[in-house]
Protein backbone atom coordinates (compact mmCIF):
# COMPACT_ATOMS: atom_id res chain seq x y z
CA UNK A 1 0.00 0.00 0.00
CA UNK A 2 1.29 3.48 -0.89
CA UNK A 3 0.60 6.90 0.63
CA UNK A 4 -1.66 7.71 -2.33
CA UNK A 5 -4.01 4.78 -1.66
CA UNK A 6 -7.80 5.23 -1.59
CA UNK A 7 -9.06 6.02 1.95
CA UNK A 8 -10.95 2.72 2.08
CA UNK A 9 -7.68 0.77 1.85
CA UNK A 10 -6.66 1.35 5.47
CA UNK A 11 -9.77 -0.47 6.72
CA UNK A 12 -8.82 -3.71 4.92
CA UNK A 13 -5.03 -3.68 5.44
CA UNK A 14 -5.27 -5.64 8.69
CA UNK A 15 -7.44 -8.47 7.27
CA UNK A 16 -6.03 -11.88 8.16
CA UNK A 17 -4.58 -13.73 5.19
CA UNK A 18 -5.93 -17.33 5.05
CA UNK A 19 -3.00 -18.56 2.93
CA UNK A 20 0.39 -19.93 3.90
CA UNK A 21 3.30 -17.49 4.14
CA UNK A 22 4.85 -18.32 0.76
CA UNK A 23 2.36 -16.52 -1.47
CA UNK A 24 3.23 -14.24 -4.36
CA UNK A 25 0.44 -11.66 -4.06
CA UNK A 26 -0.38 -9.48 -1.06
CA UNK A 27 -3.88 -9.87 0.37
CA UNK A 28 -4.55 -6.12 0.38
CA UNK A 29 -3.63 -5.96 -3.32
CA UNK A 30 -6.06 -8.79 -4.12
CA UNK A 31 -8.87 -7.12 -2.16
CA UNK A 32 -8.31 -3.67 -3.65
CA UNK A 33 -8.01 -4.91 -7.25
CA UNK A 34 -11.30 -6.77 -6.71
CA UNK A 35 -13.03 -3.71 -5.21
CA UNK A 36 -11.93 -1.53 -8.13
CA UNK A 37 -12.94 -4.19 -10.64
CA UNK A 38 -16.43 -4.73 -9.18
CA UNK A 39 -16.87 -0.95 -9.04
CA UNK A 40 -16.01 -0.89 -12.76
CA UNK A 41 -18.50 -3.58 -13.75
CA UNK A 42 -16.74 -6.91 -13.03
CA UNK A 43 -19.11 -9.71 -12.01
CA UNK A 44 -16.80 -12.76 -12.18
CA UNK A 45 -13.22 -13.75 -11.39
CA UNK A 46 -12.39 -13.63 -15.11
CA UNK A 47 -13.75 -10.06 -15.22
CA UNK A 48 -11.70 -9.08 -12.15
CA UNK A 49 -8.46 -10.50 -13.55
CA UNK A 50 -9.10 -8.89 -16.96
CA UNK A 51 -9.75 -5.52 -15.35
CA UNK A 52 -6.49 -5.86 -13.41
CA UNK A 53 -4.54 -6.61 -16.57
CA UNK A 54 -6.14 -3.71 -18.44
CA UNK A 55 -5.53 -1.23 -15.60
CA UNK A 56 -2.26 -2.58 -14.21
CA UNK A 57 -0.31 0.64 -14.73
CA UNK A 58 -3.01 2.67 -13.02
CA UNK A 59 -3.28 0.19 -10.12
CA UNK A 60 0.50 0.45 -9.58
CA UNK A 61 -0.06 4.08 -8.57
CA UNK A 62 -1.40 2.96 -5.18
CA UNK A 63 -0.79 -0.80 -4.89
CA UNK A 64 2.56 -2.60 -4.68
CA UNK A 65 1.63 -5.59 -6.89
CA UNK A 66 5.13 -7.15 -6.53
CA UNK A 67 4.31 -9.96 -8.96
CA UNK A 68 1.82 -8.16 -11.16
CA UNK A 69 -1.89 -8.89 -11.33
CA UNK A 70 -3.11 -12.16 -9.75
CA UNK A 71 -4.72 -14.74 -12.00
CA UNK A 72 -8.42 -15.53 -11.93
CA UNK A 73 -7.57 -18.77 -10.06
CA UNK A 74 -5.81 -16.77 -7.34
CA UNK A 75 -8.82 -14.47 -6.90
CA UNK A 76 -11.10 -17.52 -6.74
CA UNK A 77 -8.92 -19.35 -4.20
CA UNK A 78 -8.42 -16.35 -1.90
CA UNK A 79 -12.07 -15.29 -1.75
CA UNK A 80 -13.17 -18.90 -1.18
CA UNK A 81 -10.76 -19.16 1.79
CA UNK A 82 -11.03 -15.66 3.30
CA UNK A 83 -13.08 -15.60 6.51
CA UNK A 84 -16.22 -13.51 5.68
CA UNK A 85 -16.16 -11.77 9.06
CA UNK A 86 -12.78 -10.27 8.13
CA UNK A 87 -14.33 -8.37 5.24
CA UNK A 88 -17.59 -7.69 7.07
CA UNK A 89 -15.84 -6.07 10.04
CA UNK A 90 -13.63 -3.98 7.76
CA UNK A 91 -16.64 -2.97 5.67
CA UNK A 92 -18.65 -1.90 8.73
CA UNK A 93 -15.69 0.01 10.14
CA UNK A 94 -15.22 1.88 6.88
CA UNK A 95 -18.89 2.87 6.69
CA UNK A 96 -18.93 4.07 10.31
CA UNK A 97 -15.99 6.35 9.48
CA UNK A 98 -17.56 7.98 6.41
CA UNK A 99 -21.35 8.02 6.89
CA UNK A 100 -23.30 10.23 9.28
CA UNK A 101 -26.90 9.05 9.49
CA UNK A 102 -29.58 11.58 8.62
CA UNK A 103 -33.38 11.85 8.72
CA UNK A 104 -35.04 9.43 11.14
CA UNK A 105 -31.66 7.72 11.62
CA UNK A 106 -33.51 4.56 10.70
CA UNK A 107 -31.60 1.32 10.16
CA UNK A 108 -33.66 -1.32 8.37
CA UNK A 109 -32.57 -4.93 8.85
CA UNK A 110 -33.72 -7.46 6.28
CA UNK A 111 -32.57 -10.67 4.62
CA UNK A 112 -32.09 -11.71 1.00
CA UNK A 113 -31.30 -15.11 -0.49
CA UNK A 114 -28.79 -15.26 -3.36
CA UNK A 115 -30.60 -17.87 -5.36
CA UNK A 116 -27.83 -19.39 -7.47
CA UNK A 117 -25.23 -19.79 -4.76
CA UNK A 118 -26.40 -23.27 -3.71
CA UNK A 119 -24.38 -26.33 -4.67
CA UNK A 120 -20.87 -25.01 -4.11
CA UNK A 121 -18.31 -27.33 -2.56
CA UNK A 122 -16.99 -26.76 0.98
CA UNK A 123 -13.52 -27.77 2.17
CA UNK A 124 -14.99 -30.89 3.83
CA UNK A 125 -16.56 -32.06 0.58
CA UNK A 126 -20.14 -31.13 1.49
CA UNK A 127 -22.25 -28.87 -0.70
CA UNK A 128 -23.37 -25.39 0.30
CA UNK A 129 -26.92 -24.17 0.69
CA UNK A 130 -27.93 -20.90 -0.95
CA UNK A 131 -26.40 -17.89 0.79
CA UNK A 132 -28.83 -15.83 2.86
CA UNK A 133 -27.47 -12.39 3.68
CA UNK A 134 -28.92 -10.31 6.55
CA UNK A 135 -28.17 -6.65 5.85
CA UNK A 136 -28.47 -3.35 7.71
CA UNK A 137 -29.48 -0.41 5.51
CA UNK A 138 -29.56 3.30 6.37
CA UNK A 139 -32.76 4.26 4.57
CA UNK A 140 -32.28 8.05 4.48
CA UNK A 141 -28.65 7.81 3.33
CA UNK A 142 -29.24 4.95 0.89
CA UNK A 143 -26.18 2.97 2.00
CA UNK A 144 -25.58 -0.51 3.37
CA UNK A 145 -24.07 -0.41 6.86
CA UNK A 146 -23.10 -4.04 7.30
CA UNK A 147 -24.25 -7.60 6.82
CA UNK A 148 -23.87 -11.15 8.11
CA UNK A 149 -24.20 -14.32 6.06
CA UNK A 150 -26.18 -17.41 6.98
CA UNK A 151 -27.18 -20.46 4.96
CA UNK A 152 -30.94 -20.21 5.50
CA UNK A 153 -33.64 -17.66 6.33
CA UNK A 154 -34.53 -19.33 9.66
CA UNK A 155 -31.05 -18.43 10.93
CA UNK A 156 -31.86 -14.70 10.78
CA UNK A 157 -32.73 -14.92 14.49
CA UNK A 158 -29.12 -15.80 15.30
CA UNK A 159 -27.59 -13.63 12.54
CA UNK A 160 -29.22 -10.37 13.62
CA UNK A 161 -27.39 -10.20 17.00
CA UNK A 162 -24.10 -10.75 15.15
CA UNK A 163 -24.99 -7.96 12.74
CA UNK A 164 -25.87 -5.57 15.58
CA UNK A 165 -22.34 -5.99 16.96
CA UNK A 166 -20.97 -4.40 13.77
CA UNK A 167 -23.16 -1.29 14.02
CA UNK A 168 -23.25 1.92 16.01
CA UNK A 169 -26.88 2.00 17.18
CA UNK A 170 -26.78 5.08 19.41
CA UNK A 171 -29.71 7.36 18.63
CA UNK A 172 -30.95 5.10 15.83
CA UNK A 173 -34.31 3.44 15.25
CA UNK A 174 -33.87 -0.20 14.22
CA UNK A 175 -36.61 -1.88 12.18
CA UNK A 176 -37.02 -5.56 11.33
CA UNK A 177 -39.68 -7.81 9.89
CA UNK A 178 -41.47 -10.38 12.05
CA UNK A 179 -38.49 -12.78 12.02
CA UNK A 180 -36.54 -10.26 14.10
CA UNK A 181 -39.30 -9.76 16.66
CA UNK A 182 -37.51 -11.50 19.52
CA UNK A 183 -37.11 -10.40 23.14
CA UNK A 184 -33.34 -10.91 23.11
CA UNK A 185 -32.96 -8.81 19.95
CA UNK A 186 -35.06 -6.00 21.44
CA UNK A 187 -32.96 -6.06 24.62
CA UNK A 188 -29.73 -6.01 22.60
CA UNK A 189 -30.85 -2.96 20.63
CA UNK A 190 -31.71 -1.09 23.85
CA UNK A 191 -28.42 -2.10 25.47
CA UNK A 192 -26.53 -0.66 22.49
CA UNK A 193 -28.27 2.69 22.74
CA UNK A 194 -30.87 2.28 19.99
CA UNK A 195 -34.64 2.01 19.78
CA UNK A 196 -36.64 -0.62 17.96
CA UNK A 197 -39.71 -0.88 15.74
CA UNK A 198 -40.39 -4.59 15.30
CA UNK A 199 -43.09 -6.09 13.10
CA UNK A 200 -45.38 -8.49 14.97
CA UNK A 201 -47.13 -11.45 13.32
CA UNK A 202 -48.51 -14.80 14.36
CA UNK A 203 -45.07 -16.05 15.41
CA UNK A 204 -45.66 -14.00 18.59
CA UNK A 205 -49.08 -15.50 19.33
CA UNK A 206 -50.20 -13.85 22.57
CA UNK A 207 -48.47 -10.56 21.79
CA UNK A 208 -50.08 -10.42 18.36
CA UNK A 209 -53.56 -11.17 19.71
CA UNK A 210 -53.24 -8.67 22.56
CA UNK A 211 -52.12 -5.88 20.24
CA UNK A 212 -55.03 -6.56 17.88
CA UNK A 213 -57.44 -6.53 20.82
CA UNK A 214 -56.10 -3.19 22.05
CA UNK A 215 -56.66 -1.53 18.68
CA UNK A 216 -60.08 -3.15 18.33
CA UNK A 217 -61.22 -1.43 21.54
CA UNK A 218 -62.57 2.00 20.51
CA UNK A 219 -62.29 3.35 24.07
CA UNK A 220 -58.48 3.13 24.09
CA UNK A 221 -57.03 6.58 23.22
CA UNK A 222 -54.59 6.74 20.32
CA UNK A 223 -52.77 9.11 18.00
CA UNK A 224 -53.64 8.80 14.30
CA UNK A 225 -52.03 9.99 11.08
CA UNK A 226 -52.54 9.15 7.43
CA UNK A 227 -50.83 9.57 4.07
CA UNK A 228 -51.98 9.11 0.49
CA UNK A 229 -49.87 8.33 -2.58
CA UNK A 230 -51.04 8.31 -6.17
CA UNK A 231 -49.24 6.87 -9.16
CA UNK A 232 -49.08 4.05 -11.69
CA UNK A 233 -52.85 3.74 -11.77
CA UNK A 234 -53.31 3.19 -8.07
CA UNK A 235 -53.94 5.06 -4.84
CA UNK A 236 -52.27 3.91 -1.60
CA UNK A 237 -53.69 5.18 1.68
CA UNK A 238 -51.82 4.43 4.91
CA UNK A 239 -53.47 5.06 8.27
CA UNK A 240 -51.22 4.73 11.32
CA UNK A 241 -52.53 4.39 14.88
CA UNK A 242 -50.27 4.61 17.94
CA UNK A 243 -51.14 3.59 21.49
CA UNK A 244 -48.93 4.30 24.49
CA UNK A 245 -49.41 4.11 28.25
CA UNK A 246 -48.93 1.59 31.06
CA UNK A 247 -52.66 0.84 31.40
CA UNK A 248 -52.62 -0.87 27.99
CA UNK A 249 -49.41 -2.81 28.52
CA UNK A 250 -50.52 -4.13 31.90
CA UNK A 251 -53.25 -6.06 30.09
CA UNK A 252 -50.82 -7.53 27.57
CA UNK A 253 -49.51 -10.99 28.35
CA UNK A 254 -45.74 -11.40 28.65
CA UNK A 255 -45.13 -7.67 28.14
CA UNK A 256 -42.19 -8.00 30.56
CA UNK A 257 -40.38 -9.99 27.84
CA UNK A 258 -39.82 -6.77 25.90
CA UNK A 259 -37.21 -4.42 27.32
CA UNK A 260 -38.13 -0.77 26.75
CA UNK A 261 -41.58 -1.49 25.31
CA UNK A 262 -43.31 1.87 25.11
CA UNK A 263 -45.59 1.83 22.09
CA UNK A 264 -47.79 -0.42 19.98
CA UNK A 265 -48.50 0.52 16.37
CA UNK A 266 -51.05 -0.42 13.71
CA UNK A 267 -50.63 0.56 10.06
CA UNK A 268 -53.56 -0.10 7.72
CA UNK A 269 -52.81 0.15 4.03
CA UNK A 270 -55.62 0.41 1.49
CA UNK A 271 -54.66 0.06 -2.17
CA UNK A 272 -57.13 1.02 -4.86
CA UNK A 273 -56.15 0.13 -8.43
CA UNK A 274 -57.99 0.58 -11.70
CA UNK A 275 -57.37 -1.91 -14.49
CA UNK A 276 -59.36 -2.53 -17.70
CA UNK A 277 -62.11 -0.30 -16.41
CA UNK A 278 -62.52 -2.17 -13.12
CA UNK A 279 -61.56 -0.89 -9.66
CA UNK A 280 -60.00 -3.28 -7.14
CA UNK A 281 -59.44 -2.47 -3.49
CA UNK A 282 -57.29 -4.42 -1.01
CA UNK A 283 -56.70 -3.63 2.65
CA UNK A 284 -53.98 -4.98 4.93
CA UNK A 285 -53.12 -4.20 8.56
CA UNK A 286 -49.64 -4.60 10.08
CA UNK A 287 -48.76 -4.43 13.76
CA UNK A 288 -45.57 -3.35 15.52
CA UNK A 289 -44.02 -2.85 18.94
CA UNK A 290 -41.60 -0.03 19.64
CA UNK A 291 -39.40 1.43 22.37
CA UNK A 292 -39.49 4.88 20.74
CA UNK A 293 -40.36 7.51 23.34
CA UNK A 294 -41.44 10.07 20.71
CA UNK A 295 -44.04 7.82 19.08
CA UNK A 296 -46.24 10.19 17.09
CA UNK A 297 -48.38 8.43 14.53
CA UNK A 298 -46.75 10.46 11.75
CA UNK A 299 -43.26 9.37 12.85
CA UNK A 300 -44.23 5.70 13.18
CA UNK A 301 -46.01 5.77 9.83
CA UNK A 302 -42.89 7.15 8.16
CA UNK A 303 -40.63 4.63 9.90
CA UNK A 304 -42.81 1.64 8.97
CA UNK A 305 -42.84 2.76 5.37
CA UNK A 306 -39.12 3.58 5.19
CA UNK A 307 -38.27 0.07 6.36
CA UNK A 308 -39.29 -1.30 2.97
CA UNK A 309 -36.76 0.94 1.26
CA UNK A 310 -34.26 -1.85 1.90
CA UNK A 311 -36.09 -3.96 -0.69
CA UNK A 312 -35.97 -1.42 -3.53
CA UNK A 313 -32.84 0.56 -2.72
CA UNK A 314 -30.59 -2.33 -1.66
CA UNK A 315 -31.86 -5.79 -2.64
CA UNK A 316 -33.41 -4.80 -5.98
CA UNK A 317 -30.51 -2.52 -6.91
CA UNK A 318 -27.92 -5.20 -6.14
CA UNK A 319 -29.83 -7.66 -8.33
CA UNK A 320 -30.40 -5.26 -11.24
CA UNK A 321 -27.11 -3.32 -11.28
CA UNK A 322 -24.77 -6.09 -10.07
CA UNK A 323 -26.64 -9.19 -11.34
CA UNK A 324 -26.25 -10.84 -7.94
CA UNK A 325 -28.98 -13.43 -8.43
CA UNK A 326 -27.27 -14.58 -11.63
CA UNK A 327 -23.87 -15.07 -10.00
CA UNK A 328 -22.54 -18.64 -10.09
CA UNK A 329 -19.73 -17.90 -7.64
CA UNK A 330 -20.50 -20.41 -4.89
CA UNK A 331 -17.37 -22.16 -3.62
CA UNK A 332 -16.50 -21.93 0.09
CA UNK A 333 -16.73 -18.39 1.51
CA UNK A 334 -16.72 -16.75 -1.91
CA UNK A 335 -20.48 -15.99 -2.18
CA UNK A 336 -20.42 -14.02 1.08
CA UNK A 337 -17.18 -12.23 0.25
CA UNK A 338 -18.37 -11.25 -3.23
CA UNK A 339 -21.59 -9.92 -1.72
CA UNK A 340 -19.42 -7.69 0.49
CA UNK A 341 -17.57 -6.36 -2.55
CA UNK A 342 -20.89 -5.52 -4.23
CA UNK A 343 -22.07 -3.61 -1.15
CA UNK A 344 -18.78 -1.71 -1.05
CA UNK A 345 -19.13 -0.76 -4.70
CA UNK A 346 -22.77 0.32 -4.25
CA UNK A 347 -21.84 2.55 -1.31
CA UNK A 348 -18.93 4.12 -3.20
CA UNK A 349 -21.25 4.95 -6.09
CA UNK A 350 -23.95 6.29 -3.79
CA UNK A 351 -21.29 8.41 -2.08
CA UNK A 352 -20.80 10.45 -5.26
CA UNK A 353 -22.98 13.48 -4.47
CA UNK A 354 -22.67 14.84 -8.02
CA UNK A 355 -23.86 11.64 -9.68
CA UNK A 356 -26.67 12.13 -12.18
CA UNK A 357 -26.81 8.61 -13.63
CA UNK A 358 -27.96 5.25 -12.29
CA UNK A 359 -25.87 2.67 -10.48
CA UNK A 360 -25.42 0.41 -13.52
CA UNK A 361 -24.45 3.36 -15.71
CA UNK A 362 -21.98 4.48 -13.04
CA UNK A 363 -20.27 1.10 -13.17
CA UNK A 364 -19.97 1.35 -16.95
CA UNK A 365 -18.56 4.87 -16.64
CA UNK A 366 -16.02 3.69 -14.05
CA UNK A 367 -14.90 1.00 -16.52
CA UNK A 368 -14.36 3.63 -19.22
CA UNK A 369 -12.81 6.42 -17.16
CA UNK A 370 -10.07 6.11 -14.52
CA UNK A 371 -10.76 9.75 -13.65
CA UNK A 372 -14.31 8.82 -12.66
CA UNK A 373 -13.07 5.69 -10.89
CA UNK A 374 -10.65 7.83 -8.88
CA UNK A 375 -13.48 10.16 -7.91
CA UNK A 376 -15.58 7.26 -6.61
CA UNK A 377 -12.57 5.96 -4.64
CA UNK A 378 -11.90 9.39 -3.14
CA UNK A 379 -8.59 9.81 -4.94
CA UNK A 380 -9.42 12.88 -6.99
CA UNK A 381 -12.16 15.30 -7.95
CA UNK A 382 -13.34 15.45 -11.53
Amino acid sequence: MTDGSPPITKHFITSTDPRADNHAHKLIDIIMVAICAVLAGADSYVDIADFGQDREDWLHDFLELPHGIPSEDTFARVFALLEPRELQRAFAGWIRSVVKLTGLKLIAIDGKTNRRTFGGKNKDGTFTKALHLVSAFATANGVALGHVATDQKSNEITAIPELLKLLDLKGCLITTDAMGCQGDIAADIIARGGDYLLAVKGNQGNLYRDIKAAFANPTVPRDTASTEDKGHGRIDTRVCEVITGPAVFERMRHNNNWVGLHTIVKVTTTRTATSTGETHTATESRYYISSDEEPTAARMNQAAREHWGVENNLHWTIDMAFREDESRIRTGNAPSNMATLRHIALNLIRGDKDRKIGVKASRLKAARSTDYLERLLGLAAV
